[in-house]
């Protein structure tokens, strides 16, 4: 009788125990898996506030969860270490499944995976461009040298531009 009970009782632990992991595994936070440690804004209209706010450039990542292609450049975007910490420190970061209303937010087109820059004067750069002439905002896993070339232009671009309006 004893061992039925143990063995109840030790039935039930691990059904408990697969049962929270289930729910951890299924926890949605806003990076998505593009990086736990960056702080990512949840909406376009937040993201275009808080940078109007920290006078830091804007990145948005558009995604879909379930393409080969977004799946790849999120597994290098994550482990790219100076990637994440240009992306934490000095960038509002966004990443969206979904378009948006602004056109301008598509300069070649409306396809995934494309990451683009937007500067508190809520200009989109369309000057920071990946390596391809079909798909312009487009970056593949070998390309994240590029990004965060690109990543630093956006910063050096703002604060050269930030400079000369200083000037006047």
């Amino acid at each position: 009788m004893q061992h039925w009970t143990a063995y109840v009782i030790f039935l039930f632990l691990v059904f408990c125990d697969v049962s929270s992991q289930r729910k951890k595994k299924s926890v949605q936070t806003l990076s998505r898996g593009w990086g736990d440690d960056i702080n990512w804004v949840q909406t376009y209209e937040e993201g275009l506030t808080k940078m109007v706010e920290s006078k830091k450039p804007l990145m948005i990542i558009f995604h879909l969860e379930d393409c080969p292609h977004c799946k790849a450049l999120k597994k290098a975007f994550s482990e790219n270490q100076t990637i994440q910490k240009l992306g934490k420190s000095d960038f509002i970061m966004l990443n969206l499944v979904h378009e948006t209303n602004d056109n301008n937010l598509a300069p070649d087109g409306f396809y995934v995976p494309r990451i683009l820059f937007v500067d508190p004067t809520l200009t989109v750069r369309a000057d920071i461009v990946g390596n391809y002439a079909n798909r312009l905002y487009t970056y593949e896993p070998s390309d994240m040298d590029t990004l965060a070339e690109n990543m630093v232009k956006a910063k050096k671009l703002l604060k050269d531009e930030h400079e000369e309006h200083d000037d006047l």
